[in-house]
């Protein structure tokens, strides 16, 4: 049977090869997969183009406008800071900091800003989940006072109505509303925008049947990644951000990452203390890209996070060589993001 199996690809394979159509294109050969793209696929899934909003349906004129209010500073108090600063697109999302500076003098975030890249997949926001969808994210930091700091959604509006270009581009995404500036529009609108931030990369290409498009250590690195069990968290299409787990299963997690400050994590929150130290599985995608690494930004070296990771999420010391190919592995996760997307809007 095997042999028989065998026979029918490589028939397949060389009945394609070469061929032309009518107009004389080449046709394109049939993906043979291994069984190591067919796990990761069936692990990881299908990486969407963009993330539907359950909330307003996305259109090109509230990406728009979502775009223009993430790079504009006059949604911080001050008018010193945007979305972008913390999440800059241009290094992939982050700001590469431990923790971000606010808009306020002397203000710093107590957490590591997250990447906003490839967020939409993720089952909430915020490292503690507090935010359920990007839109309801889209409004905390905007009200925090040592982030953005503006002291009220009034106030807010009240600023993007004086100005006529804002009047205009409410009034375009969103015809149907009589006072279209207003709070739940803000946010619907940067909600459409973070939803198209999608990174396609070539682990996407390699899980789609091109064999070639990672490297031999590559797919080293995505077989040890499995093996040892880091798909017990790290999974999905973000490769996380659709669960929580407790940091430091088997170790106490600030004894290895030396934080500076212990995080109780999710139960600040909810008050319960079941989830203390409980955070969001990041996201692994660009995460080559978006050191330094945890909740607290504690470490800087991705390849000491992973050995971390290993040592008190999954009790295993993993061999220098398995830390090798699973950041090697990490290295073919790093996407790219419409250039269009990325680009900041010229301001008047």
């Amino acid at each position: 049977m095997k042999n028989t199996m065998l026979i029918l690809v490589l028939f397949l394979l060389s009945s394609c090869k070469g061929n032309k159509d009518k107009q004389g294109t080449d046709i394109p050969l049939i993906p043979v997969f291994t069984e190591l793209q067919n796990k990761a696929k069936a692990i990881f899934g299908v990486l969407p183009g963009w993330v539907d909003s359950p909330i307003s349906p996305i259109t090109d004129e509230k990406v728009q406008l979502g775009k223009t209010l993430y790079f504009d500073p006059v949604l911080s108090k001050n008018g010193t800071q945007s979305c972008n600063t913390c999440h800059n697109l241009s290094t992939y999302g982050v700001d590469n900091k431990s923790f971000s500076p606010g808009d306020a003098e002397g203000t710093i975030g107590v957490r590591n800003s997250p990447s906003t890249l490839n967020a939409a997949l993720h089952t909430a926001q915020f490292w503690d989940g507090r935010a359920k969808t990007l839109e309801e994210q889209a409004g905390k930091p905007i009200l925090n006072p040592i982030e953005m700091g503006i002291p009220d959604e009034k106030f807010a509006i009240e600023r993007l109505k004086n100005s006529e270009k804002y009047r205009k581009m409410f009034a375009s995404a969103f015809p149907e509303d009589k006072d279209p500036v207003n709070w739940n529009n803000l946010t619907i609108a940067i909600g459409a925008f973070e939803r198209k931030l999608i990174t396609p990369s070539r682990f996407d290409k390699y899980i789609a049947g091109d064999d070639k498009a990672i490297t031999d250590k590559e797919k080293q690195g995505l077989q040890d990644f499995i093996d040892v069990g880091c798909i017990t968290c790290h999974t999905g299409p973000a490769l996380g951000g659709n669960s929580f787990q407790k940091f430091g299963v088997y170790k106490e997690y600030w004894k290895e990452t030396k934080s500076a400050k212990i995080d109780a994590g999710k139960s600040d929150i909810s008050k319960n203390d079941a989830e203390k130290y409980m955070f969001k599985v990041p996201s692994l995608r660009n995460i080559a890209k978006t050191a330094p690494y945890f909740h607290d930004g504690s470490v800087k070296d991705l390849k000491e996070a992973i050995r971390i990771m290993g040592k008190i999420q999954l009790d295993k010391e993993l061999t220098p060589d398995q830390v090798d190919n699973i950041f090697a592995f990490f290295g073919s996760l790093t996407g790219e993001l419409n250039p269009e997307l990325a680009k900041a809007p010229q301001y008047p």
